[in-house]
């Protein structure tokens, strides 16, 4: 196979489609259609079946992919080293975040790195939890800081610190902490979604109380909750870094029932990480603890 075949092989597997390879490569359709036709007429055999929902792979693509993959990801590889060389020396960390972190724990990590290490390019993505892993995995983020949860057994998981998520009210709100599950069900709980890291856990412990809030809403980002009980929308239960972030506008208070989550960076066991990356992870874990200490007081709360 020549590299044109693997590029459109790969295009094909991501998209599922013969168009949508043709997006993913800025070519056009009947382009893909050729290369692709090309490819199975040298190699004697098909590597899709065409059928209604898409382009799956046949017995014999499946067997090509993880070589394809590693090679298509050391292609990656070369093209991001040719874009570092072309920029000149920088070096380029690429960081990945949970939306929570950027403002409370990534922000002040960068400009205390940038300090010291002037002439290194700083590449931030926040996104969800799903997308982060996958990021580290594809190589496209060098880290990212994530909520516990189990990760892809090729991925490193450094745990940084744990604590408790806490309730968040209306300012105005008379009622005092710790409050418990059952109450928050009955004051309109905004709900994380179930596959949320932290969602899961919240989840689990309604399950086992056979809890149900009254509230028909789950949303993603821990922060739109937070507005959403600025808004007047109910009550949620979020993350501490989330919660100081809305300190001045909102009531926090305990959670009399335990939840627990814990915060970890994530790499990829299998590749080597440089000074740099070493360096912006011990910013993130400074930060990270000293928030958490400064977030105690919340836990503490009557």
């Amino acid at each position: 196979m020549r590299l044109r075949h693997i590029e459109v092989f790969q295009a094909i597997v991501q998209a599922g489609t013969i168009s949508g390879a043709a997006r993913l490569l800025n070519v056009s359709q009947p382009n893909v259609s050729r290369v692709l036709n090309h490819a199975e007429q040298q190699l004697g055999f098909a590597l899709f079946e065409r059928r209604v929902q898409g382009m799956v792979p046949t017995v014999e693509g499946r067997r090509l992919m993880p070589e394809i993959e590693r090679l298509y990801s050391h292609l990656q590889d070369i093209a991001h080293l040719t874009e570092q060389i072309r920029r000149g020396k920088r070096q380029t960390v690429r960081l990945g975040a949970a939306h929570a972190f950027g403002q409370m724990i990534v922000a002040p990590a960068m400009v205390a790195f940038q300090q010291q290490a002037a002439m290194v390019n700083v590449e931030l993505v926040t996104e969800h939890f799903g997308t982060l892993c996958q990021n580290v995995q594809q190589q496209q983020l060098d880290l990212a800081l994530v909520f516990g949860q189990q990760v892809p057994t090729d991925l490193l998981a450094e745990p940084l610190c744990q604590s408790r998520m806490v309730a968040i009210l209306p300012k105005n709100s008379p009622q005092q902490g710790p409050v418990s599950l059952e109450w928050l069900c009955h004051n309109n709980l905004l709900m994380m979604q179930q596959q949320d890291p932290l969602g899961q856990v919240v989840h689990r412990a309604l399950r086992d109380r056979h809890l149900k809030p009254a509230a028909s809403l789950y949303i993603k980002t821990y922060s739109v909750i937070a507005d959403m009980v600025l808004a007047g929308g109910g009550t949620g239960i979020v993350d501490l870094f989330t919660a100081h972030r809305y300190a001045d506008q909102l009531k926090i208070v305990p959670i009399s029932q335990p939840l627990p989550f814990e915060v970890m960076l994530i790499s990829r066991s299998d590749m080597p990480q440089s000074r740099e990356v070493l360096q912006l992870k011990q910013e993130l874990k400074i930060k990270c603890r000293e928030l958490a200490t400064r977030c105690l007081p919340m836990l503490q709360a009557a």
